[in-house]
């Protein structure tokens, strides 16, 4: 397969002949009745939304659906400051085609992520709580399927491997919030690695993102405390209390803040608001460093970009200031998102 465009990073102008994966199919209607339909495309790189479809092209997009792999052809126009494809030519590619998780966005080699957790993960003193992750994470299809699960369907690390590496980020930052507040690190690093494994029966991946019913039903935060409970209560002696199992719980329960984000029941122990908090720093540092980076967020190179859904609707400023630091040598480039795990 040839390497995939960078989507995000197309012109307008540019031509477009590539493989591509249907995210997304739109249907409306004008105000005359007529219906049209839109498409948004993706590949490992970005996503693209079409122009419309419009009724003497309907033929084109017949049949086509969310998850179908399509082979497009055409150039990138604008309409109201945003890209868009105008298509010429699309055509539905079998199933068997190519591997549809090819086309989905990947955070790379996962190796790094492990080999950060596992050093943590072992450094831990109580025996009963590295016991109780054990059960996860000495187990090797836990680790094979949390290493390729996203971190969100849409949104911050929605990417192969977003999990494992929102976990990393989530980690390092309660690692320093443990120690300026004198919280118990060993228990706050055991939340974060058990706070999102609810993920894997809330997601599937298997040619597109998208929640099972169960994650529709029920809810990671939920679905996450049930595999714990399940997980324990298979053990004929589970490694931990009762008293300690229902703090494992809660720092699950908890870790979306408020009820109407998800959780039950509020944070109510210091490690349990401390992996709220490094949960959401990560998360909506990551949203916006991706708004920052994706050009089409800053219509003819504003510095202030249009609402970003990922961000309450606020607009995010892209910062042109170097501090003189251009005059005096040169500027540091930032890191990629990621890379600062060593917490």
């Amino acid at each position: 397969m040839a390497t995939p465009t960078d989507l995000r990073s197309l012109r307008v102008g540019a031509r477009v002949e590539e493989t591509l994966l249907v995210l997304d199919v739109t249907v409306r209607t004008t105000n005359s009745g007529d219906p049209y339909t839109v498409l948004n495309l993706g590949n490992s790189l970005g996503q693209l939304q079409t122009a419309p479809f419009w009724l003497d092209q309907q033929e084109m997009v017949t049949g086509v659906q969310r998850g179908h792999i399509v082979q497009a052809i055409g150039e990138v126009t604008t309409f109201r400051d945003q890209p868009q494809l105008s298509v010429n030519s699309l055509r539905l590619l079998p199933s068997d085609a190519v591997d549809p998780t090819t086309l989905l966005p990947s955070v790379g080699p996962v190796d790094r992520y492990w080999a950060t957790i596992d050093g943590w993960r072992n450094e831990i003193a109580g025996p009963r709580l590295k016991g109780v992750l054990n059960l996860f994470y000495e187990d090797a299809d836990f680790r094979r399927r949390y290493e390729q699960c996203p971190a969100a369907v849409r949104g911050h690390h929605s990417a192969l491997g977003g999990l494992l590496m929102h976990t990393t980020e989530v980690a390092a930052i309660a690692r320093a919030i443990a120690r300026v507040r004198g919280a118990n690190s060993d228990l706050l690093l055991a939340g974060v690695l058990l706070h999102d494994i609810g993920k894997l029966e809330s997601y599937r991946w298997d040619g597109i993102f998208e929640y099972t019913d169960a994650g529709r039903l029920v809810g990671h935060v939920v679905l996450g405390a049930l595999m714990l409970e399940r997980r324990l209560n298979e053990e004929p002696e589970p490694p931990c209390t009762t008293a300690e199992r229902h703090t494992l719980l809660h720092l699950i329960l908890s870790h979306h803040g408020q009820l109407e984000f998800g959780s039950p029941v509020r944070p109510m122990t210091l490690e349990a608001e401390a992996l709220h908090w490094a949960d959401n720093a990560s998360a909506k540092t990551a949203s916006l460093a991706e708004a920052l980076q994706e050009a089409k967020n800053f219509p003819e190179g504003a510095t202030v970009s249009t609402p970003q859904w990922t961000l309450d609707r606020r607009r995010v400023y892209r910062d042109t200031c170097d501090w003189g630091v251009s005059s005096g040598g040169e500027e540091p480039q930032p890191e990629p998102p990621g890379d600062q795990i060593n917490a």
